[in-house]
């Protein structure tokens, strides 16, 4: 199985990040404008280029200001997959973020570009959580530049 990984200092404490990358209210922050949430259901719903692409997550793990880790319902190469938010104080208002995206499959060309769209992912998480106000990478019909 294929692992994305990156890891990024983030000035500002895991209790500011945590908001940003355990919910639908967070992701709006600096992933993706398109974002519902199923609150009954526990999901979180993500889309992209209108809606061509559409990924389901699903809270596997939650621990308050340290670790979120989300299931991938949906999506061809994303079904079965996991994101892992972890978060490590490095200071009092410093955190240490290390991503990861897990259990791909294979490393396909969509993996590869994936791993080049998360790291530009982080720098815009960064900025939000440094109160920079970036707004999502995707709009509701692409990349927002």
């Amino acid at each position: 199985m294929a692992t994305i990984r990156h890891s990024i200092l983030i000035d500002a404490s895991p209790e500011r990040i945590f908001p940003l990358v355990s919910s639908g209210h967070g992701f709006k922050q600096w992933w993706a404008a398109d974002v519902t949430e199923d609150v009954p259901r526990d999901l979180v719903t993500l889309g992209f280029f209108n809606r061509a692409t559409v990924y389901t997550l699903h809270p596997a793990r939650i621990l308050e200001a340290t670790l979120a880790e989300w299931e991938c319902q949906s999506g061809e190469e994303w079904n079965g997959t996991a994101l892992l938010f972890d978060m490590l104080p490095q200071g009092e208002m410093r955190t240490l973020l290390r991503f990861s995206h897990l259990d791909w499959r294979a490393e396909t060309e969509y993996f590869v570009a994936c791993t080049t769209t998360w790291g530009e992912l982080m720098f815009r998480l960064k900025a939000a959580a440094e109160g920079k106000a970036p707004g999502p990478l995707f709009s509701a019909t692409g990349m927002a530049y």
